[in-house]
């Protein structure tokens, strides 16, 4: 049955223009009493430079969202973060590399692309606290920060330490012990090397952990941290940095797939930053990673695989959305036996994708339930609970409707780890517009809907900043 773009997923890969703040939404069911804070979203909500449609969904201009939660009600302001990206694109220009949007078209401005700076700061990915201060994050070194309360941009985040990086990850982690952020990036250069780096909350000096050396370096969406160690997952779609600085090429189209080489995890102590080892499994690709922990010798790692990197080309745009379907997806459980050398792994669900746990109590640490989106047509249609201990699952669904991100939030004083409630943001295709769904995160069933005045585009990550 053939369906128009209001009334399906596409709907969802349309821009929008404009800056909206709203007191008060319409509230259907009941919100939890105890919820108080506010729902961030980073989403590229602008697909469109000039006369342009952007090339690939991941070069979207990055707009914040915030549903702030207070006694039950709820509340609403959208506003487009203040990068150089963003005051390019309204004058019509798309002036620095992006993920997969060529920014040059001329002879001329490629050659001239070689010889400087074409690094985006069009922060579209994902969001993370450091200390008192709220920032979003792109795959380029140049995180920007914002007001949580007012969404207003502040400035560029600007490090007071001299270390070199050309792309590193949006998802960096928490480490509670020292309050630090932890993040990897890589240093393109004739010996390329992966740093590993912890940034206490109070400061934007990066402390190294381990330095890495590496020929061709990998695409790394992320990374996983267990408690004793920092896992890299190279898989096979590699880069050659001196190929990369005069081919003239978008970003991910430097990257080639090479399954026969397979994909490598590096493991690094996280006190010494040792190379604890290096080991080897067949070759997949993987954009997230759900969580690691020790066990008995081993290191578990979960993590979210696809076969292959096609789905980097199913997300490139036509006129009306992805130019093809999103492939099969398995969350998978990866044993390192870390003194034999030995992996294996095994198949824990099918189709899920956007992962969160119990982040501040589970992660490093064994834990039962993980929350993703899956999509069982064309898109993202359903939300998905995952007992990764026996594999049951919960899901949540209504006709029409596409959930983003399923963010768990605890409920205070519980220990239960599924005692809390879990906020997506869902366009109701048929509606015409979006709205923040609450799901009783035991239960998995519906306890109310926030209805925004008007479709939000689909967008990757957010957090939840409590009051």
């Amino acid at each position: 049955m053939s369906q128009t773009p209001t009334t399906d997923h596409r709907l969802g890969f349309t821009s929008l223009e404009e800056e909206t703040a709203v007191d008060s939404l319409p509230v259907a069911g009941a919100l939890p009493a105890w919820l108080a804070g506010a729902l961030v979203r980073v989403t590229p909500a602008k697909l469109e430079v000039g006369d342009r449609r952007l090339d690939h969904w991941f070069d979207g201009i990055a707009m914040l969202n915030r549903f702030g939660i207070a006694g039950g009600r709820v509340s609403y302001k959208s506003r487009f973060i203040d990068s150089v990206a963003y005051r390019d694109a309204q004058e019509g220009e798309w002036r620095h590399g992006g993920f997969a949007t060529d920014p040059c078209r001329s002879l001329f401005k490629r050659v001239q692309s070689m010889f400087s700076p074409d690094v985006t700061d069009n922060p579209n990915v994902n969001l993370a606290r450091i200390g008192e201060r709220y920032i979003a994050m792109t795959e380029t070194p140049l995180p920007i920060e914002f007001d949580a309360e007012t969404l207003e941009t502040v400035g560029h985040l600007e490090y007071t330490d001299k270390l070199k990086a050309h792309v590193t990850t949006a998802h960096p982690h928490h480490d509670p012990e020292r309050d630090e952020l932890v993040n990897y990036h890589a240093y393109f250069s004739r010996v390329s090397r992966y740093v590993l780096y912890g940034m206490p909350a109070g400061s934007s000096k990066r402390r190294v952990i381990a330095e890495l050396p590496v020929k061709e370096p990998a695409y790394m969406h992320a990374f996983g941290m267990s408690g004793r160690h920092l896992i890299l997952a190279e898989y096979p779609l590699r880069a050659n940095p001196l190929k990369m600085a005069f081919a003239g090429k978008p970003f991910i189209q430097n990257y080639v797939w090479r399954p026969e080489e397979g994909t490598r995890f590096q493991v690094i102590d996280r006190e010494t930053g040792a190379l604890r080892g290096t080991y080897e499994t067949d070759a997949f690709f993987c954009f997230h990673h759900v969580n690691a922990f020790e066990r008995e010798g081993e290191l578990v790692i979960d993590l979210i695989a696809y076969d292959d990197p096609s789905i980097i080309d199913a997300l490139y745009l036509n006129a009306d959305g992805p130019r093809g379907t999103i492939p099969s997806t398995e969350l998978r459980r990866y044993v390192i036996d870390l003194d034999g050398g030995g992996v294996s792994w095994e198949k824990l669900a099918d189709d899920v994708e956007l992962p969160r746990i119990d982040y501040g109590r589970r992660n490093t640490r064994d834990y039962r339930y993980a929350y993703c989106s899956r999509s069982a047509d064309a898109w993202f249609d359903q939300l998905v609970k995952v007992d990764v201990t026996d594999g049951s699952q919960s899901v949540w669904s209504a006709p029409g409707c596409h959930p983003g991100e399923p963010i768990f939030v605890r409920q205070p004083g519980t220990e239960a780890e599924d005692a809390g409630v879990v906020l997506s943001v869902v366009l109701d295709g048929p509606a015409g517009r979006s709205f923040l769904l609450a799901l009783d995160a035991r239960s998995f069933e519906e306890l109310g809907r926030a209805e925004a005045p008007h479709h939000i585009p689909f967008g990757f990550h957010g957090q939840f900043l409590r009051a």
